[in-house]
């Protein structure tokens, strides 16, 4: 009869460890999280003209040699050379400022 009361004290005490023991402890302060902050992209006024133009320049062309019914070539030289040279120089030329 003894060691059934003992069984449930001893599950009294294990519950009530569960319950009693981790309020007793202080609680470990939570890591800080490392926030990474990417400056915004604030587009001058320049080159946000070269966006729409860079769209808009192939389209006009696209409209005006009409690709689909005719040879493809004076589009592609007219119509999207001049957007990607362009390009091409603004990159390089960003390139060796940052040097």
């Amino acid at each position: 009869m003894f060691s059934g009361i003992q069984e449930i004290l001893l599950i009294v005490l294990i519950v009530l460890g569960i319950f009693l023991v981790p309020r007793m402890l202080k609680p470990l302060p939570a890591p800080q999280k490392v926030v990474l902050h990417r400056p915004a992209m604030r587009f001058s006024w320049t080159l946000r003209l070269a966006i729409v133009i860079s769209i808009l320049w192939p389209l006009a062309c696209a409209v005006y040699f009409r690709p689909w019914q005719q040879a493809m070539i004076p589009s592609a030289v007219i119509g999207i050379g001049p957007v990607v040279v362009g390009w091409s120089v603004y990159w390089v030329v960003a390139g060796i400022k940052k040097r």
